[in-house]
């Protein structure tokens, strides 16, 4: 019999300190991104089907948790992204001309765990920029989210560049079926030669050469050098590595202690993304902290096709990878009372953000919250006691 307080696994409860430090974060990154010009939705954790997959591919399908809808008979997804959903705001419900810049954050559900160490219970914060398709939108984002881990404390920032373009102009003409080809990415993603040499068999040997090629095209900006002479001459091919090489340039002259890094074999998200794409890693922590790119097919299924780029990370891992948490807001102890002047001073000072918490009778000392400060009744009016300090009067 399983015991009725074990959760199911990758899922886990937050615990107060934790959630304190998530919660000031996701405040953090939402004001940020506000100030940036990113307008703030909520959409529904619960969708229907075809909205949330239509067009992501078979990744996220695998991780939807799915179920009938009671009312309508419908099939239901328990959303595993939220970028689908923006997409469909931004082309049905807003409907603007030009660029909109939205953000999100919340809850995501995945049926199966991305990562040894990963949650099924992400907390995903994004942003998204619909209906420009320059690089200035790609830049944009990256930078919004290299601000996002230096607001977390994240250091030793690395980005890794690719772009979907380059596999696309590598097997042009080459005739694939939808199983193999996704295949071939993921033998790809994961250097698995022994696996492509079987997959890419069937190609010419000018597909399969470029294809070897990719596994070995990893590293600094003699990356870009080297897939100039080795993959096919195509425009594809040549657009892709020219705008990685735009993106470089621009992150290395905001940031020259930015470690950029270009790996031209890692497809994740090959049927999701159009363009450019790219993973942040920081302060020792294996495991990308963010991804994204450019998705410009996101749109199509509700009937508006236009350029779109962003980014999406989840803030329970963003917190686990900072370097160091900020310290803990101290509290200040109150006697309980009936009394109007001491309720009054309780008042102001948590108006003005101070944590004030009474002392329930019988319950005078509490070891789970950090008091740093008292308040005291001194000639018929009520003070602020700090330790070691003197008395400071409520005005």
């Amino acid at each position: 019999m399983v015991s009725a307080w074990l959760l199911p696994e990758h899922i886990a409860d937050v615990l107060p300190a934790e959630a304190a430090r998530i919660e000031a974060l996701r405040r953090s990154l939402l004001d940020h991104a506000r100030c940036c010009g990113f307008e703030l939705v909520i959409p529904p954790l619960l969708e229907h089907l075809e909205s949330l997959l239509s067009g992501t591919g078979r990744e996220l399908d695998l991780s939807t948790f799915k179920l009938v809808d009671q009312l309508s008979g419908r099939s239901l997804g328990l959303r595993g992204d939220t970028t689908p959903q923006a997409a469909r705001i931004d082309a049905h419900l807003l409907n603007r001309e030009g660029v909109t810049r939205l953000c999100y954050c919340g809850p995501v559900l995945h049926a199966r765990p991305r990562g040894l160490r990963a949650s099924r219970e992400p907390l995903q914060f994004g942003a998204e920029i619909f209906g420009h398709a320059g690089l200035e939108a790609d830049l944009e984002t990256q930078e919004l989210a290299l601000d996002a881990l230096r607001g977390a404390g994240i250091r030793r920032l690395v980005i890794d560049l690719a772009d979907a373009r380059v596999l696309r102009g590598v097997l042009a003409g080459v005739p694939l079926d939808a199983m193999r080809l996704q295949d071939i990415v993921q033998a790809l993603s994961e250097k698995d030669a022994p696996a492509l040499a079987t997959l890419a068999a069937p190609a010419p040997q000018a597909a399969q050469r470029a294809l070897f090629a990719l596994l070995d095209l990893y590293g600094g900006m003699e990356v870009l050098d080297a897939a100039a002479r080795t993959l096919p001459d195509r425009s594809l091919v040549r657009q892709a590595l020219q705008d990685l090489a735009w993106l470089a340039l621009h992150l290395r002259a905001a940031d020259p202690e930015l470690q950029i890094g270009f790996d031209l074999s890692d497809m994740s998200g090959y049927a999701y993304y159009s363009g450019p794409r790219f993973a942040l890693y920081g302060g020792g922590w294996s495991d990308a902290l963010v991804r994204g790119g450019r998705y410009d097919e996101v749109g199509a299924v509700f009937g508006r096709n236009r350029p779109a780029v962003g980014f999406s990370l989840d803030l329970k891992a963003l917190v686990a990878a900072a370097a160091s948490a900020p310290q803990a807001q101290g509290a200040i102890l109150a006697p309980w009372s009936e009394d109007g002047q001491l309720r009054a001073a309780v008042r102001r000072l948590r108006e003005a953000g101070e944590v004030v918490v009474f002392a329930l009778p019988g319950h005078e000392e509490r070891a789970d919250q950090s008091f740093d400060r008292e308040l005291i009744a001194v000639a018929g009016r009520w003070v602020v006691q700090a330790r070691g300090l003197a008395a400071v009067a409520l005005e």
